[in-house]
C-alpha cells in the first residue's frame, strides 16, 4: 500500500504545472481571506492577514509534500511518508489554536477563533492537494455558519436591550 500511495503522489506532482500551483496558492489565499475577512468584520483577534497566511502556508505544505513524495528512479529506496508535512502543519495548528483558547472562571473565549484556524488549514491542505471545488465549498459553507450564528447573536442583544 505504501509503494502505491507514493507512486499516487509521483503521478499527482508530475501532471501539476506551476500554474497549477500558483492556481491552488491563489484560491487558498483567497478561502483563508474569505474567512478572515468575516472574523475581522466582527471584530475578533485573528483577522484577514492571519486566515489568508495559515491557508496559504497550508496549501504549500501540501504541495511541498506531493513534491517531496515524488521519486521516479526508484521507489524502494524512497520512502516519502505521505502525511508526514501535512500531520505537522496541523499538530502546529493546534499548538498555536490552545494558545488561542481562554478560561475565565465560567467562560471560555478564542474557541471558535481557534476552531477556524484549525478548518482554515485543513481547507489549505486540501486546496494544495488539488481538492479545490471540496475547499471553496467547504469555506463558503463555514462563512455562512459563522455569519449566521453572529447574526442571531447580534439579534439576541437587540431583543434583551428591547426588554429592558
Amino acid at each position: 500500500m505504501y509503494r502505491e500511495n507514493a507512486y499516487l503522489c509521483h503521478i499527482i506532482y508530475k501532471t501539476m504545472t506551476e500554474i497549477d500551483i500558483l492556481i491552488r496558492l491563489g484560491v487558498a489565499l483567497a478561502c483563508g481571506a474569505a474567512i478572515g475577512l468575516e472574523r475581522e468584520l466582527f471584530k475578533h483577534p485573528a483577522g484577514l492577514r492571519t486566515f489568508s497566511l495559515v491557508c496559504l502556508a497550508s496549501a504549500l505544505a501540501m504541495v511541498l509534500q506531493l513534491y517531496l513524495s515524488e521519486n521516479p528512479l526508484n521507489f524502494d529506496t524512497f520512502r516519502a511518508d505521505t502525511g508526514r508535512i501535512p500531520g505537522q502543519v496541523l499538530t502546529g495548528i493546534g499548538f498555536i489554536g490552545a494558545g488561542l483558547i481562554m478560561k475565565n472562571h465560567d467562560n471560555v473565549q478564542g474557541l471558535t477563533t481557534a476552531a477556524c484556524i484549525f478548518l482554515t488549514a485543513v481547507i489549505g491542505l486540501a486546496i494544495g492537494a488539488g481538492m479545490l471545488l471540496v475547499g471553496v465549498v467547504t469555506t463558503v459553507v463555514s462563512i455562512v455558519l459563522l455569519t449566521s450564528s453572529q447574526l442571531i447573536r447580534i439579534a439576541k442583544k437587540r431583543e434583551q436591550k428591547g426588554k429592558e
